[in-house]
């Protein structure tokens, strides 16, 4: 922030302004003023020509500072944070300073570019109905977009005189697809019979038709074909005109090219769904409540066409393969940990970081700075796109960098998606819990009315931050942070405890070997997908190193032996962050070339599984298995092993040659 320039505005004198403390915290060329964004506009008009970044504390105003920077030809970064409705509007004005101060050093960290998603619509439309509605909502929309109506047949409908799109009957067996790209397969498909008179006939129907269309209009008042937040399929029930009509008028605005943004940035190499047709983490599937994830061979399958922005695959992801990218958790990251340290570098202690949406909770929270007591001091609001998106690592950290507690502010008819975020409180509640902080530090806040809100943040338990709180960077994908942050949090605390266990699919913890029930197949190390198995290559060894362990289950299911389970937990001690030897034997060695190969003891177990083998009644036979790979083929050559000398071998038996058997055998006892 030094090099910047920070505009403070009193906003006509209605909030206190500590611009001391707002320096120390935020650094810069702190200026103040009264009426900014009127009066004294040439003061900011004076400081862009100082050709460095410019920061506002207002964003009611913000059009107004945006155009005269337009107009004055200005190129330097500006950037608006809220501290009129969010800080200086609160019965605690007066102590505002610090937050304040966190609030303006936190808008300094730059935000990467949004990534976006094309879709085109070339306005080809399928109108789906039961009755007339769908007709009517047809002609409306053949004045901008090529229409074709399919109805289901449950009613009688009157054949229209002059209609200019096509009338069809069917049902739709399967949908897929999204704006510019759906894909219908429609059973019973029939044409009007030209003959029709009062009512629709239908000629002969036929399965398994397809329609391809860039929009879907579904007026059946039956189940829905997608989740309503599909791009391009727009749903009402027919027998509400309103409904009807909105999304008529929708629907005929949905031509051209359209952007939305890419939500979630996904990388399928890191994904731990699946190896050698073995299925692993499942988190993702189970929560996505869009359909926009499904399984694939080794990684699952993410359409950013379909995705909806809930964030809850990201909130869960263990490997960090699908990472929320609006913006991605690292510069949020950035972003509390240079708040939270402004704060504490004005003065301010305690804090507690409000994290919410600009849907539900901005308007809530600027409610309770116009019309009640506001925010108090101490609670830092932290804006992202949606907070079913934060992973653990963003709950945990700001206890680490300071804060004495985290709330989420939530709905109170909770979202889809929601259940990843829930599970994160319960982690980061044990976490907490288990190094003496008390359960309480991470919690959600689900409301929807202001003023309870304030009264739920004002009267809430004051939690004391952490004695020695870190200064660590913010680096790195979702889960360095969090063992980042956890490695810190722990110092913080200086406890004692060394492991806290947690509940069952949390994305730390350790993969339990029964060692006595190991054969040393190595098979857990190929499935591994975060390389937490290993194996010596200079002597049978399985290793393990825990905090690499995804807690993805592959291990579990592709061990022959079945003795490896998952315990999910932390693990503080240092022997987690390096490879722990989990079972070792000795080699077998090679009798002719004292090669090293396999196992003394996997040697043994075959040799007791053959001996009574016709194949190896020769003890020279069964020594065999004493030689390594190479040893084995110049025996056999050198030797003259033939594989099919020994016993003669008992005649194989057909079906019929039992039969014929039993028939002699019956024969004989009735002579």
């Amino acid at each position: 922030m030094a090099d910047r320039v920070v505009f403070v505005c009193s906003c006509e004198e209605t909030m206190p302004i500590d611009a001391a403390a707002i320096a120390r915290g935020c650094g810069g060329r702190v200026r103040e003023a009264e009426q900014l964004c009127a009066a004294q506009l040439d003061r900011f008009k004076a400081a862009l020509g100082e050709g460095v970044p410019v920061t506002v504390g207002c964003t009611a105003m913000a059009p107004v500072f945006a155009e005269a920077a337009e107009d004055a030809g200005a190129e330097v970064p500006l950037t608006f944070v809220d501290i009129r409705e969010l800080a200086g509007w609160s019965r605690e004005a007066k102590r505002t300073g610090p937050k304040m101060a966190g609030m303006l050093a936190a808008a300094a960290e730059p935000m990467p570019p949004v990534a976006l998603v094309p879709m085109k619509s070339a306005g080809v439309a399928l109108v789906l109905g039961r009755d007339v509605v769908a007709i009517d909502a047809a002609a409306v929309l053949a004045e901008k977009l090529d229409v074709t109506v399919l109805l289901d047949g449950r009613e009688a409908v009157e054949p229209r005189t002059g209609v200019a799109f096509p009338v069809l009957a069917g049902r739709v067996r399967a949908a897929t697809g999204w704006l510019g790209a759906f894909e219908l397969m429609v059973d019973g498909y029939a044409r009007p019979r030209p003959s029709s008179r009062t009512a629709y006939e239908w000629g002969p129907p036929r399965d398994g038709a397809k329609s391809t269309c860039d929009v879907v209009v579904d007026l059946r008042g039956g189940p829905a074909l997608f989740h309503e937040t599909r791009q391009g399929y727009l749903r009402a029930d027919p027998a509400d005109a309103a409904a009807v009509e909105r999304v008529v008028r929708q629907a005929g605005e949905l031509v051209g090219e359209f952007d939305q943004p890419r939500f979630v940035a996904f990388e399928a190499g890191l994904c731990a769904h699946g190896r050698n047709r073995k299925t692993g983490c499942t988190r993702c599937l189970d929560l996505c409540p869009t359909g926009a994830i499904t399984p694939g061979k080794d990684s699952v399958i993410l359409s950013a066409e379909i995705c909806a922005g809930c964030g809850a695959c990201a909130a869960v992801c263990p490997t960090g393969a699908a990472q929320y990218a609006l913006p991605p958790a690292e510069a949020m990251a950035r972003r509390v940990r240079t708040m939270l340290l402004g704060y504490a570098e004005a003065g301010g202690r305690d804090a507690v970081v409000l994290f919410h949406d600009a849907e539900h909770g901005l308007p809530l929270l600027t409610a309770l700075g116009r019309f009640g007591d506001g925010l108090p001091a101490n609670v830092l609001p932290v804006k992202v796109n949606a907070v079913s998106s934060l992973d653990l690592g963003l709950l945990v950290a700001p206890l680490a960098w300071g804060a004495g507690a985290v709330r989420v502010l939530m709905p109170a008819r909770r979202a889809e998606g929601a259940e990843g975020l829930l599970r994160n409180f319960g982690y980061a509640a044990e976490i907490c819990a288990g190094l003496g902080l008390g359960a309480d530090r991470v919690a959600g806040i689900e409301r929807d009315d202001p003023f309870a809100l304030g009264a739920d943040l004002y009267g809430a338990t004051l939690l004391r931050c952490v004695a020695n709180p870190s200064r660590f960077l913010a680096l790195g994908a979702p889960r360095e942070l969090l063992a980042a942050a956890l490695s810190e949090l722990h110092r913080a605390v200086a406890s004692d405890v060394s492991v806290v266990p947690l509940g069952t699919l949390a994305p730390l913890g350790a993969a339990v070997v029964d060692a006595a029930g190991c054969t040393l197949c190595l098979a857990c190390t190929s499935a591994c997908p975060v390389g937490a198995f290993t194996a010596n290559p200079a002597t049978p060894e399985l290793r393990f190193q825990e905090d690499a362990c995804v807690q993805c289950g592959l291990c579990v299911a592709t061990c022959p032996e079945k003795v490896i389970s998952l315990a999910p937990r932390v693990n503080f001690a240092p022997e987690a962050k390096t490879p722990v030897v989990v079972k070792a034997e000795a080699p077998a060695v090679c009798t002719r070339c004292a090669k090293p190969f396999g196992t003394a003891s996997s040697i043994a177990r075959v040799k007791q599984k053959l001996a009574g083998h016709w194949m190896f009644a020769d003890p020279a036979r069964l020594a065999v298995l004493e030689l390594c790979e190479e040893c084995r083929m110049v025996t056999a050559s050198e030797g003259g092993i033939d594989p099919y000398a020994g016993p003669t071998r008992p005649v194989t038996k057909t079906t019929e040659d039992w039969m014929r058997e039993a028939e002699r055998a019956k024969r004989r006892e009735e002579e």
